[in-house]
């Protein structure tokens, strides 16, 4: 007769150790791994930061161009000039006062 309290064999309980432990590290490693879900989403928000980063230095770029070609002299801007002139030189009329 068989007995029905008996304990399972020690290879199957092996067996299931086994898989319990390759499941939880491949499980940890899907989520907390080099490639996992945690770092994918690090991942996309370094890229949507790194994206408006990008998009700002194009504007101040587009703006620098523009101001180089105002001041070239292909097409010169005489109020760019004399703001620039002010700016750096501190240039001041003769009829203007100034107030600091």
């Amino acid at each position: 007769m068989s007995n029905p309290t008996a304990r399972p064999s020690a290879g199957s309980m092996l067996y299931f150790l086994m898989a319990l432990t390759l499941g939880s590290y491949f499980t940890f490693a899907a989520v907390q791994g080099d490639y996992g879900v945690f770092r994918q989403v690090e991942i996309s928000a370094e890229a949507e930061t790194l994206r408006a980063e990008r998009d700002k230095l194009a504007a101040e770029l587009a703006e620098m161009q523009n101001r180089t070609k105002r001041l070239s002299d292909t097409y010169l801007d005489l109020d760019l000039l004399d703001e620039q002139a002010r700016d750096v030189l501190g240039y001041v009329r003769a009829d203007e006062i100034v107030i600091r």
